[in-house]
């Protein structure tokens, strides 16, 4: 596979921490042509981190940097990764470019605005025989523990009970804590953190969540509202189960379980020999125990992924491609929903909200 010519829009923190570290990993699939910014400042930053790694990459900020980017028709991909009120639009602006998009996520905001995108895609095709691929970056979806533990579950029987309980870590020791866009983000840390802990129960279940039922709250005053939410949810397969999330805590402790006839399967997030990632243990029905690391490669896994789409697109042209489904735009969507749905029935003091289908 030919390297792909691809740009970055945004040089924050995650840009800086994950997208250039796990790019350089595959430098042999991508050519990073350029980095955008709003700023000089953050855009010359961000180039000088990846220098070492493609030493001809460019700065590009301002108006006049991004029109540069969108009509350069040697980038084919773009990864944006910005403050999560705008990236929607951004995303639109280059797949109407003709460029292939890999957005960070949350999808979006909020519904309405996941049904404005995905009408806005769709009329973009509608006269043309080749769909631009836009992508959400669920790294979950790719963590090689959930793929396992999926499997692990089909294996389990009929499900009884499902539990995901995530007391988080988000204080001001935390990069992100005073990131502006999420304070003044509509379901605040728990819609951008949250996004991952659904999309790790969407994977782990292998069906959708129908209903919900929560009550949230604002305790911590140093975080945005809500920062807690104790839900209860109906999946499609007729399980119940439970999501409880804490933005902060001071014992942080991120869990998914699931409980079948014939057996358990949890996902614990923990560290060995050094390394961040999972503990995958399975419960059997003879009372034996099996447990398994892995270590976190999602991000390197996605990235794989949507690069070897934008190859396939390439080399097919004029031809529609089926896109990775695990980072299409509507299994983005689909996490966002859950999360609106239960933001919505803490408003309403816990009544049943049914999820958007998407």
């Amino acid at each position: 596979m030919a390297p792909q010519i691809i740009a970055i829009i945004g040089a924050g923190i995650f840009v800086k921490s994950q997208y250039l570290p796990r790019l350089a990993e595959i430098s042999d699939l991508v050519s990073l042509k350029c980095i955008w910014s709003r700023s000089q400042k953050s855009a010359l930053e961000a180039v000088e981190a990846a220098k070492n790694v493609f030493p001809s990459v460019e700065c590009k900020y301002g108006d006049d940097g991004l029109d540069e980017i969108v009509n350069d028709t040697s980038i084919v991909a773009v990864i944006v990764a910005l403050a999560g009120q705008i990236q929607v639009d951004m995303s639109l602006k280059l797949l109407k470019a003709g460029k292939h998009v890999l957005q960070e996520k949350p999808a979006a905001a909020s519904i309405s605005e996941l049904e404005t995108a995905l009408s806005s895609y769709n009329s973009l095709h509608n006269n043309q025989p080749t769909q631009n691929i836009w992508a959400v970056a669920e790294n979950y979806r790719f963590e090689p523990a959930f793929v396992e533990s999926r499997k692990l579950v089909s294996e389990i029987g009929d499900m009884m009970s499902v539990q995901v309980i995530i007391e988080g870590s988000m204080n001001s020791s935390n990069p992100y804590f005073s990131s502006s866009w999420r304070r003044n983000f509509t379901g605040g840390f728990i819609l951008d953190m949250g996004v991952h802990y659904i999309a790790g129960l969407r994977m782990m279940v292998g069906c959708e969540v129908a209903s919900v039922s929560a009550m949230t709250s604002h305790v911590d005053m140093t975080l945005p509202p809500p920062d807690t939410i104790s839900s209860i949810f109906q999946l499609e397969n007729g399980c119940s189960g439970v999501f409880v999330m804490l933005v902060s805590s001071r014992s942080p402790k991120i869990i998914w379980r699931v409980v079948g006839l014939s057996g358990t399967v949890q996902v614990e997030r923990g560290n060995k020999d050094g390394r961040h990632g999972y503990v995958v243990t399975l419960f059997s029905a003879k009372g034996e125990t099996t447990s398994t690391f892995y270590p976190f490669s999602g991000v390197t896994e996605e990235l794989k992924a949507f690069l070897s789409d934008v190859s396939k697109s390439t080399l097919q042209k004029g031809s529609k491609i089926e896109a990775e489904a695990r980072c299409s735009f509507v299994e983005g969507a689909r996490d966002v929903a859950v999360l609106d749905a239960m933001l919505e029935s803490g408003i309403k003091q816990g009544a049943s909200v049914m999820v958007k289908k998407f």
